[in-house]
C-alpha cells in the first residue's frame, strides 16, 4: 500500500514539473489543488475503485473518495463541477481523491436535484492524462442517515470477534452498538444476529445472542431486557424479525437450520431450514403464540405492510414436491438431498391489530413454477412495492451468484428484477429507506468473498438505478477489511442505548421466559 500523502506534499509535486492554471477558491475556505494546463486525452475511462461513476447519490451522502486503480501513477486531480465555483482535489502516488467534508456538503447542497461533471487528471511520467468526464446525479431526496450492520468474519463452527455497527452516512463516524468478546472463550463465547428496529427508528429495536448468555435483546425507550421465546411447540426460538410499525408486537420465523458444504461450488455454504414456522410475540406482555404452524411447509423472512395490517413472508411447499403422508426423515432427505430444488414463494396474510387476529394465507408471487426462489421481503413504505431476493433455489442467498433483487408492483401485479442495480454476484439482504427512494443491501461484487453494502436510488417510476458502494474515508479500507457487512439496515436516527448497558443486559441478567399463548394462529 502506497504512503499516504498530505495535500500540501501533493501541491507541491504539481507545482514543480507542470504549468498550471490559478487557485480556485470557494466558500468552504478548503484548501485546493489545480487543474493542469496541459494534458492528453488517454481515449478510455479511468478505472476508479470504488466505481462511483454515472450514478444518482443523495445530497447528505458523505464524500465518494475514491483511487485510481492505474499504475505508475504520481499524482491525480479530480474536478467536480456543479452550480458555482468547482471543487478541485488531488492526490499523490497513493493515487486516492479523499474530499473534505464540508466542502462536498456545499456542493451537493448547491446541486441538490442537479448534475456534477467530473473531470479526472493524472500524471505518468512526465505527463498529465485527461480520462472522459463522467457525471454524479444529486437527487432531490435525502438518504436515511444511519445505518446499521453486523461485521463478521467468514467462519462457520467459531463465534470469534464480532459485533453490531452503525454507521453515519453523512460522515465518517462509526459507532459500537454491541460487541461480543475480543477473543475465543468457552465461557463468554456468543453470537449477535438479526437487529432490527421499529419504523426506522431505534426506541424499540432487537437483536439475538445465541450459544453463551443466550436470548433476544429487546430494547424499549434505552432500557433494555433478555428474553427467552420457549416452549415445547417452537421450533426453537425466534430468529428473523420485523416489528409491527405502530404496535409493540414481533413477527419472529422459528427455524431449525443446519449447514451443507460444497466441495466443488463456487457457491461455498448452504444453509438449510429442516423445519420452520411463525411466531407473534408482544414485547408489552412477554407473550408468544404460533402465527402458522405447519408440518410440510417452511415458512420464513416475516415482514409487515406500512399499515401493520398485512404480513408478508416466504414459503416452500413440500407437498408441491412429494406426497403429504410421507414420514418426516423422508421430507428431511428432501430437503437436504434436494436442495437445488427447493423454492420458496411469497405469501401474505392478513392481520387485524385490534383483535389480534390472522386471515387465510394467499400467495403474491409463484416463484417455484418458474424455478426460481425468494427470500427476505421488505415492502416499500408507501406500500406498493415489495422488494425481495430472487436465486435458483433455496433462501441462503447471501451466497447465491444468482441472487438479484426484484420488486413486485402491487398496484399493477407485475414483478421485474432491478437490473441497473444488481451485479453478476449475490445481491441480497436489502432495506428501503424511510422516504422509500433509497434502497441499502449487501453485495459480493467487489471480490466475491466478502460482502459489502450498497446503495441504489429507487425512482418514482420503480425503477433503480446504478448501485454504488457506501463511501469510506480510506477508498482502499473495502480491500483490507477481512470481514462482511451482514444486515444492512436504515434508521432516521442513532441508537441511544450504550454498549455498556447492553453488555450488561447481556452478561448479568437470565432473561424472562415469554409466556406461550396456544390457538392464536391462522384461523383461530
Amino acid at each position: 500500500m502506497h504512503t499516504m500523502r498530505t495535500l500540501r506534499n501533493t501541491l507541491t509535486a504539481f507545482m514543480a514539473p507542470m504549468a498550471l492554471v490559478a487557485i480556485l477558491t470557494v466558500a468552504c475556505s478548503r484548501p485546493t489543488a489545480m487543474v493542469p494546463e496541459t494534458f492528453e486525452e488517454a481515449g478510455r475511462p479511468a478505472s476508479i475503485f470504488p466505481d462511483y461513476t454515472n450514478v444518482v447519490i443523495p445530497p447528505n451522502i458523505a464524500p465518494l473518495n475514491f483511487m485510481l486503480k492505474d499504475t505508475a501513477l504520481t499524482a491525480v486531480v479530480a474536478s467536480f463541477q456543479g452550480k458555482g465555483e468547482p471543487l478541485v482535489v488531488g492526490g499523490g502516488e497513493d493515487a486516492k481523491v479523499e474530499i473534505d467534508t464540508t466542502c462536498w456538503r456545499s456542493l451537493l447542497q448547491e446541486n441538490r436535484g442537479g448534475d456534477i461533471r467530473v473531470s479526472l487528471y493524472a500524471r505518468q511520467g512526465d505527463r498529465w492524462l485527461h480520462y472522459p468526464d463522467y457525471t454524479l446525479t444529486v437527487a432531490e431526496e435525502d438518504i436515511d442517515g444511519y445505518l446499521s450492520y453486523r461485521l463478521i468474519e467468514p467462519g462457520y463452527e467459531l463465534y470469534r470477534q464480532l459485533g453490531l455497527y452503525q454507521r453515519n452516512l453523512t460522515n465518517w463516524n462509526e459507532r459500537i452498538i454491541y460487541e461480543n468478546n475480543r477473543k475465543y472463550s468457552d465461557k463468554d463465547n456468543h453470537c449477535i444476529n438479526c437487529h432490527n428496529y421499529q419504523n426506522y427508528g431505534t426506541d424499540n429495536m432487537l437483536f439475538h445472542v445465541r450459544a453463551g448468555h443466550g436470548g433476544t435483546i429487546i430494547v424499549h425507550n434505552g432500557e433494555a431486557r433478555k428474553v427467552l421465546i420457549k416452549d415445547s411447540t417452537i421450533i426453537t426460538s425466534g430468529v428473523y424479525p420485523s416489528w409491527h410499525p405502530t404496535e409493540r408486537l414481533v413477527a419472529f420465523s422459528t427455524n431449525k437450520t443446519g449447514q451443507t458444504f460444497h466441495l466443488y461450488h463456487a457457491e461455498k455454504v448452504e444453509v438449510l431450514d429442516e423445519t420452520s414456522d411463525l411466531l407473534l410475540y408482544d414485547a408489552e406482555k412477554n407473550e408468544v403464540s404460533h402465527i402458522l404452524r405447519t408440518r410440510d411447509q417452511l415458512e420464513t423472512f416475516p415482514c409487515w405492510a406500512p399499515d401493520g395490517r398485512r404480513l408478508y413472508y416466504c414459503c416452500a411447499d413440500l407437498r408441491r414436491r412429494m406426497d403429504t403422508n410421507v414420514s418426516d426423515s423422508v421430507l428431511l432427505m428432501a430437503v437436504v438431498g434436494k436442495h437445488d430444488s427447493l423454492y420458496y414463494d411469497l405469501y401474505s396474510v392478513d392481520f387485524d391489530p385490534a383483535t389480534r387476529r390472522f386471515g387465510t394465507p394467499r400467495m403474491e408471487v409463484d416463484a417455484a413454477v418458474h424455478r426460481k426462489s425468494l427470500s427476505v421481503p421488505r415492502v416499500s413504505p408507501d406500500g406498493r412495492y415489495v422488494l425481495y431476493t430472487q436465486g435458483n433455489y433455496g433462501q441462503f442467498h447471501i451466497w447465491h451468484i444468482s441472487a438479484d433483487l426484484w420488486v413486485k408492483d402491487l398496484e399493477r401485479d407485475t414483478c421485474y428484477a432491478l437490473s441497473a442495480a444488481n451485479s453478476p454476484d449475490p445481491d441480497s439482504f436489502h432495506s428501503w429507506s424511510s422516504n422509500g427512494r433509497w434502497i441499502a443491501f449487501s453485495s459480493r461484487r467487489m471480490d466475491k468473498n466478502y460482502t459489502r453494502p450498497f446503495i441504489a436510488y429507487f425512482d418514482k417510476n420503480g425503477q433503480a438505478h446504478k448501485a454504488f458502494a457506501m463511501p469510506q474515508r480510506d477508498p482502499e479500507y473495502n480491500q483490507l477489511l477481512l470481514k462482511s457487512y451482514n444486515v444492512p439496515e436504515l434508521t432516521r436516527e442513532e441508537v441511544k442505548i450504550s454498549p455498556e448497558a447492553l453488555r450488561d443486559c447481556i452478561y448479568n441478567t437470565d432473561g424472562d421466559l415469554a409466556k406461550y399463548l396456544p390457538g392464536k394462529g391462522v384461523g383461530n
